[in-house]
């Protein structure tokens, strides 16, 4: 898919929030470190900060995906922000993290010590801006939470994961199918949807046996009609 086509180019939408997350660096975008901050790896599945640490640091995502999520004390989570390449986290209100961080990929990490963050207009200018970004996606999700189906919510998530997507009209126009990657166990994603397992695998079901998806591999999906799957998310 093109996404320099002007019908599926969404970088001067009106709201554009940045609303795609991608996992990987594009070619040749790949940041090398700077003075301010460091370069940390981590495998898939492990923790980078724990609720309760001391919030001494904040992250730029250079490479992979990062959710961070609060438990409930009888163990159930709810995955507050899924991230991906570009996006910041640490950034707490007090001096301890009020969130967990995992690694969803292997992932690739600037950490930047956080009082140094603050203090360098530059660095702080930067980060800032990409919170904003963020502020809004997490609007989006919340009136998915409050309002959307269960088929709305998938939808909704799936095309979350279409490279170039902005989140506002249908990106029509290509041809053939478009890939999506799922790093997400359909647990993770019922955590992030606040769906049941069983919710997301029927919803999963529902729209590969209406031809809106169809599984390529085990963790990803094709979609042949982005247009299709937009209107299924209940926000067009």
């Amino acid at each position: 898919m093109d996404m320099r086509n002007p019908r599926t180019d969404f970088s001067n939408a009106k709201y554009d929030a940045a609303w795609a997350i991608r996992f990987d660096a594009p070619a040749g975008e790949r940041a090398r470190p700077t003075p301010a901050s460091r370069h940390v790896t981590h495998p898939a599945r492990a923790t980078i900060v724990d609720e309760g640490d001391n919030a001494a640091s904040v992250y730029e995502i250079l490479d992979g995906g990062v959710i961070l999520f609060k438990l409930l004390a009888d163990g159930r989570r709810q995955i507050i922000e899924l991230l991906g390449v570009g996006d910041v986290f640490g950034f707490a209100a007090g001096q301890t993290f009020d969130v967990t961080a995992e690694a969803l990929t292997p992932v690739r990490l600037a950490v930047f010590d956080r009082k140094a963050a603050e203090a360098d207009s530059e660095v702080r200018d930067r980060l800032f801006n990409r919170l904003r970004a963020q502020m809004c996606a997490l609007h989006d999700h919340a009136l998915l939470l409050g309002r959307k189906s269960a088929q709305e919510r998938v939808a909704t998530y799936l095309l979350r994961l279409v490279p170039g997507y902005s989140g506002f009209g249908c990106i029509g126009g290509t041809n053939g199918s478009v890939r999506v990657r799922l790093a997400m166990t359909r647990q993770e994603i019922g955590d992030y949807l606040g769906l049941t397992i069983e919710t997301v695998s029927r919803a999963f079901s529902s729209l590969r046996r209406d031809g809106v998806i169809a599984y390529s591999k085990q963790d990803e999906v094709a979609v042949p009609n982005i247009c299709r799957l937009c209107r299924l998310t209940g926000s067009q």
